[in-house]
């Protein structure tokens, strides 16, 4: 899953991106305003970190525009501001939930995984296709009774196929979600993490059915 943080202090930006990562998620960092709002109407994001001071272009402007401009990505507003005004200028604007500086991560990272897990296919923190079974919170991954391990980026990858599930997601889409902006990216590369999904949560269960499949010229679809 791939977050857009918006922040001007440098320090908590970079903290935040680093926590983020070492939970799987791909992220991409915009110190500016402008910048934050230039990549969030031009990318495709599952959630936004918006701080609502900052130069150029302020949070809750930035919220505004987006959803004037029809995008509907969750946000979750950021600021040293508590005030009872700021907080609902801020949800008026159309951002999803409010989070006042300081916090810790673990809060942090809990209301990312509800934000998250919002839309109607991937309610609950376990996600099942068949016998297929992935905790976006433990970080364990099963067919049937047997654990299988994967890499952060396998992990990724399988978690963005199974909130899809039995839908052709393009390799453009998969690169989108998966990996952050500044990754310098090539299709062949997701068909490397596709093989290496197939040689671990198909090709040892061959008495089952295989999950991956392949839409030549489209993409791929799990389940």
């Amino acid at each position: 899953m791939r977050i857009l943080v918006v922040e001007d202090e440098h320090r908590i930006a970079n903290s935040i991106k680093k926590g983020l990562e070492q939970e799987k998620y791909a992220v991409d960092v915009a110190y500016t305003g402008i910048d934050g709002f230039d990549l969030a109407s031009t990318e495709d994001y599952d959630l936004i970190l918006l701080d609502l001071l900052l130069p150029g272009m302020d949070g809750v402007h930035i919220c505004k525009e987006l959803r004037a401009k029809e995008i509907h990505t969750p946000i979750l507003m950021l600021t040293a501001k508590g005030q009872i005004q700021d907080k609902v200028g801020g949800l008026d604007s159309g951002a999803d939930d409010y989070m006042t500086k300081p916090f810790s991560f673990e809060e942090l990272l809990a209301r990312v995984r509800a934000l998250i897990r919002r839309p109607k296919h991937a309610l609950s923190e376990t996600l099942r296709i068949d016998d297929l079974e992935l905790n976006t919170k433990t970080y364990e991954t099963k067919r049937g009774a047997t654990v299988i391990s994967l890499s952060n980026k396998e992990f990724a990858l399988l978690e963005y196929l199974m909130r899809h599930p039995r839908t052709v997601i393009t390799k453009e889409q998969i690169i989108s979600h998966v990996w952050d902006y500044e990754s310098d990216i090539l299709p062949n590369t997701v068909e490397v993490y596709i093989r290496n999904l197939r040689n671990k949560i198909d090709h040892p269960f061959s008495s089952a059915k295989a999950l991956i499949h392949t839409a030549r010229g489209f993409g791929y679809k799990l389940g």
